[in-house]
């Protein structure tokens, strides 16, 4: 299963991309977690210690340079559109008990959206996670899709967009819907984070008509006291680990 999460930025995406993965490991499932936000928090959220350590593969220049023929840091020049990387999810993945998960970071330079050697070797890596991977993937997005192209877009199983109640997170998750598609993604599901009361619920409900509402996750003091200390959701809050294992048996259903 290919499961891709968005919405806009303090939604609290990371925590339900980081709690889904766990809970798919505790059900014995292999798990690849992928951080495809450039602001990159899934490591935190999975309870990885010093996360801050980690480097993204958006910065490792000379693997860039090897895999794509060019020096690192010189562009403008020819570079390869297919490079290798089939052997990273062993080589660079990192491990958090039973699950996997990688750091892929993001172009952060003028003219970002241009096809650069970075953006050639994560667009690459994310088709092969998505078309070839024998486990479950699970991409914490940026709201934008930037990572999904057409090719490995119709191939995600499910688009999961998280919103709270709050009109402005609703609009995202309506300009996510037009992106996804743009990319021929139709299997879109919504997770209504920070709900407080069933009015919250009909909030959400209401103001999505036509998505498909996969369950909603409690505000929560035990989520915001994991993310002042670096800990996992999962761990920390046992009312939200229980509201996403809800979420995984409607994915899987």
């Amino acid at each position: 299963m290919k499961i891709a999460v968005s919405g806009k930025g303090g939604v609290g995406k990371t925590t339900l991309a980081a709690t889904l993965a766990r809970v798919f490991a505790e059900e014995g499932k292999k798990v690849l977690a992928i951080d495809a936000d450039p602001d990159a928090n899934l490591a935190g959220a999975l309870g990885f210690e010093k996360p801050q350590d980690i480097v993204p593969l958006s910065e490792m220049k000379e693997l860039i340079a090897e895999r794509t023929g060019t020096e690192p840091g010189k562009y403008g020049s020819i570079f390869k559109m297919n490079p290798k990387v089939d052997d990273l999810p062993e080589t660079i993945a990192k491990s958090v008990g039973p699950l996997k998960f990688m750091v892929l970071g993001g172009v952060k330079k003028g003219g970002g959206g241009c096809i650069c050697p970075e953006s050639v070797m994560l667009k690459n890596l994310i088709m092969h996670l998505v078309l070839s991977r024998d486990e479950v993937v699970i991409l914490d997005m940026e709201a934008g899709l930037e990572h999904l192209g057409r090719g490995t877009a119709s191939a995600v199983d499910k688009l999961l967009v998280v919103v709270e109640p709050g009109r402005r997170s609703l609009d995202t998750a309506e300009t996510v819907r037009r992106l996804a598609d743009d990319l021929k993604l139709k299997n879109i599901g919504v997770v209504g984070n920070k709900v407080r009361h069933a009015q919250d619920e009909e909030f959400i409900r209401r103001g999505l008509p036509g998505f498909d509402i996969l369950g909603f996750l409690p505000y929560s003091e035990d989520v915001i006291e994991a993310d002042l200390t670096g800990r996992s959701a999962y761990d920390t809050s046992p009312g939200t680990a229980a509201a996403v294992r809800e979420i995984y048996k409607k994915l899987i259903a």
